[in-house]
């Protein structure tokens, strides 16, 4: 019997009400320190009153130097930060929902003058987009500060009162840069083949599980992207086997790096107006020069095709080489195709991130049966206006 999307199950022992998961959504809501602030306690309360089986958050990062330059990270890389943290779990959890800390290094994809620190990488390859810097190659003692980072992130998640982890290993940030040959060009022990370029993680995981014993840990991987020598599903599946073998719980199953425009949140028109409010490349550029780049930009941004669920078969790929339960994420929005990909066997969790950005209570409404699909236009303007603002629906148009 196939499973509901609305059917009682659990990850690792946490429990989940159903099988919808919000998705790590950058927030832009912590404070000057990188601690939760009231407002985001208030959006974690509404999304586990609005129906989510569980809410992972947006990315935290840490280390300094892997701090995003989008407005207002969330960060995790010292003690002083788990009394808010706590405050914040508490909450969430009176209403019997699981809260998982996403954590993170955003290695190249950062900028020093919002750092203050060099940007690093596996490689020293500059981003296409944040390429004000070429990033410094970690040598092996600052990776293996960097693996500490990480486990000292999971061990204060822990005490904290998370209900486990997730390590962002997506999107081009840090760990994504140490598995793809895009960004990874060492020829030591952390590059050349999948198991070397995996090394960084089965480090974090192995260590992990010494200090925290059985504390979920939960990975978002990319499946692939559009990089000459980026990630392919083929690699994925081996990335996904290593992660099981050194103790994952979950994959979260995505795709994509920022290199990529709007390849990670597809949509049918590139956010052009977003993109020069926002972006610190174009906000101050005069509206001359806006209108001259606009049609070079239109092209750049522009979403492959399908717009929806465009992960799925990357997950149908991974899923049966792990007996681990699969998430994914990216472009289902409607009722019908996220209850046909759980009854079919492409994936036994279902995550989204900008339907429950227009409505936390999207759930809710669904197993109510007062709506079917998400109102979501995906015109991906809360996903550029997060570099200047807390995150919001804006439905195609700027105040």
């Amino acid at each position: 019997m196939k499973p509901s999307i609305f059917e009682p199950s659990s990850i690792a022992g946490m429990a989940l009400k159903n099988r919808f998961i919000r998705s790590a959504t950058h927030e832009s809501m912590a404070d000057e320190h990188g601690a939760p602030t009231e407002a985001l306690e208030k959006l974690y309360v509404r999304l586990a009153k609005g129906g989510a089986g569980a809410i992972i958050t947006g990315y935290a990062g840490v280390q300094q130097d892997g701090k995003s330059s989008l407005l207002r990270m969330l960060m995790i890389d010292n003690d002083a930060l788990i009394p808010a943290y706590r405050k914040l779990t508490d909450r969430v959890h009176e209403h019997e929902t699981p809260v998982i800390l996403q954590i993170a290094h955003c290695g190249r994809q950062t900028r020093s003058a919002a750092t203050g620190f060099p940007t690093v990488g596996p490689s020293p390859i500059a981003d296409f987009i944040f390429n004000e810097d070429t990033p410094h190659e970690l040598n092996n003692r600052e990776i293996e500060t960097i693996i500490d980072s990480f486990v000292s992130a999971a061990v204060r998640a822990k005490k904290a009162g998370f209900d486990g982890i997730q390590l962002h290993m997506a999107h081009g940030y840090l760990l994504s840069q140490f598995l793809s040959d895009h960004t990874n060009r060492r020829r030591d022990k952390w590059g050349g083949s999948t198991a070397n370029k995996f090394r960084i993680v089965s480090e974090i995981l192995n260590r992990i599980r010494q200090t925290t014993g059985n504390f979920p840990v939960l990975a978002k991987i990319n499946a692939f992207d559009n990089r000459k020598r980026g990630m392919r599903v083929e690699e994925a599946v081996e990335v996904a086997r290593l992660l099981e073998f050194h103790g994952c719980d979950a994959i979260e199953i995505s795709s994509g790096v920022v290199e990529d425009g709007l390849a990670i949140m597809r949509g049918p028109h590139p956010p052009m107006e977003a993109l020069f409010k926002s972006n610190f490349r174009f906000n101050d550029m005069p509206t001359l020069l806006q209108t001259v780049a606009s049609p070079f930009m239109q092209f750049a941004m522009r979403s492959p095709k399908p717009l929806r669920g465009y992960n799925l078969e990357a997950a149908q790929a991974i899923k049966p080489v792990v007996s681990i339960p699969i998430i994914t994420v990216g472009g289902l929005h409607d009722l019908s195709d996220i209850s046909a990909a759980l009854e079919n066997g492409s994936t036994d969790y279902l995550s989204m991130s900008r339907p429950f950005i227009i409505e936390p209570n999207i759930v809710r409404k669904f197993q109510e049966g007062t709506q079917t699909a998400s109102r979501c236009i995906m015109c991906n303007y809360c996903a550029l206006m997060i570099e200047v603002d807390t995150v919001k629906c804006y439905y195609g148009r700027l105040p």
